[in-house]
């Protein structure tokens, strides 16, 4: 059986709106593959769903070479992210094979790997590779009324981001696909290519865009694998000392271990910023919050988050400014969704701090210098954060396993029945049901 993708009919012009459709073009064949489909909070489910079909001229139907579960998935495992409907297929970081013959920056066989967001590339922000701000392939009026603005679309990131079905597949549909895909050399494995869709450009934009520079002492909130890329970009960028707040042992451990930095427990210290102002007397000269919204520290945030008076929490982020020096920078790369209370503006204010929301960050600005830069050069290894690989027919159970935070679970690989066989050094195939309880 043969999929098309063709180049776009003609150029946008500047005005904003929606371009691309998102409707679920079944193909005519009734052709079936696994999917991972949500069903509500914590009801994920591994099921037979229709092969897409090509929606719109410039689209490519692709087969998943392999995928994975990031942290702001379980966001939507949680029923956490406005906008989920039953039947949503998830999943917003994988690789692709193209088997379209007619794109124009692909031929058939090519090996791809795909931004989390959807991109048009001709919008104003677009042609600054800004994809995450992409103004036309969002139709979601809830986001607008929010936000005041959108958010590009997100791959199986539910109807707030456009309602895109996910790369937790065999098969997805990439609308612009010339855009958002980025081509894999030979060199290079699926297993190093797959986290330039999102952990690698999210993390090393937190770095970045906060300003990370040679000589700074720098905190990082959170060492999941989001926390654990900053830290290692912040060393890459020349910082001297890197200091890693996080509760999970393993990954406090694994961080000392694997990266020789300085690490607190805050489930063994009350008070954070007190702690961090002895061992750097004037405060970090920067700060980073690769955490998450949805798991209160204090009472009074819990009271507050269960009675729906707030959607998300401050607690990272008011440490991260009392823990940093004046005239310092916080940025927030966690993905924070709404609404906080007792949030410490004084202090914001008082000390000048530049607090940064860093967004969704711009895959398309960072891919290509990730690539050639540092997974070619060998200066970011990924098997810093890729821990092990599965069989997709265990992906609902592996969820529950990712949000219990099992010891020695970090980024995985999930092989469907196109992947390749594991590169030589890398994870080799695991159960699920090996691993250990939390």
């Amino acid at each position: 059986m043969q999929f098309v993708a063709n180049k776009a009919q003609e150029a946008m012009g500047p005005a904003p709106g929606n371009v691309v459709e998102n409707d679920y073009k079944e193909r005519a064949d009734g052709a079936k593959m696994k999917a991972l489909v949500w069903f509500g909070a914590e009801d994920v489910r591994v099921m037979d769903a229709a092969v897409p079909e090509i929606t719109q001229p410039d689209d490519i139907i692709g087969k998943v070479t392999g995928t994975t579960i990031c942290g702001s998935d379980l966001h939507l495992y949680h029923s956490e992210i406005l906008g989920m409907q039953k039947g949503d297929i998830l999943g917003h970081e994988f690789c692709i094979q193209q088997v379209g013959p007619n794109v124009t920056k692909f031929k058939p066989g090519d090996r791809a790997v795909v931004s989390f967001q959807i991109a048009c590339g001709k919008c104003r922000y677009c042609q600054k590779k800004l994809s995450s701000f992409c103004e036309r392939t969002n139709d979601s009026s809830l986001m607008q009324t929010m936000y005041g603005g959108r958010d590009a679309g997100f791959f199986g990131y539910s109807h707030f981001t456009g309602g895109f079905p996910g790369g937790q597949a065999e098969y997805v549909r990439v609308p612009f696909g010339d855009v958002n895909c980025q081509f894999i050399p030979d060199e290079v494995s699926d297993e190093e290519a797959i986290y330039l869709s999102d952990v690698l450009p999210t993390s090393y934009h937190c770095v970045v865009d906060t300003g990370v520079t040679e000589g700074d002492t720098v905190g990082v909130w959170g060492l999941g694998p989001i926390g654990l890329a900053a830290v290692k970009w912040a060393q890459l960028k020349g910082a001297k000392r890197v200091i890693g707040i996080d509760g999970v042992p393993f990954r406090l451990e694994y961080a000392r271990e694997h990266l020789g930095i300085e690490t607190i427990n805050f489930n063994e210290v009350s008070d954070i910023p007190k702690k961090i102002l002895e061992m750097v007397p004037g405060g970090l000269d920067k700060a980073l919050d690769c955490g998450t919204f949805h798991e209160p520290k204090t009472l009074l945030h819990k009271v507050q988050k269960a009675l729906l008076l707030e959607t998300d929490v401050p607690e990272t982020a008011n440490e991260m400014i009392m823990s940093t020096r004046k005239a310092g920078s916080c940025g927030v790369i966690a993905a924070y969704a709404g609404l906080t209370n007792n949030f410490n503006i004084g202090a914001l204010m008082e000390k000048g701090i530049r607090f940064i929301g860093n967004g969704q960050a711009p895959v398309h600005l960072y891919r290509d210098e990730i690539l050639n830069d540092y997974i070619k050069t060998g200066k970011f290894d990924v098997r810093l954060i890729l821990s092990h690989r599965f069989a997709f027919e265990d992906m609902a159970k592996l969820y529950g396993k990712f949000d219990k935070r099992v010891p020695g679970l970090l980024k995985t690989f999930v092989e469907t029945r196109f992947s390749a066989p594991p590169k030589a050094g890398y994870p080799t195939l695991t159960r699920v049901d090996d691993l250990p309880e939390k």
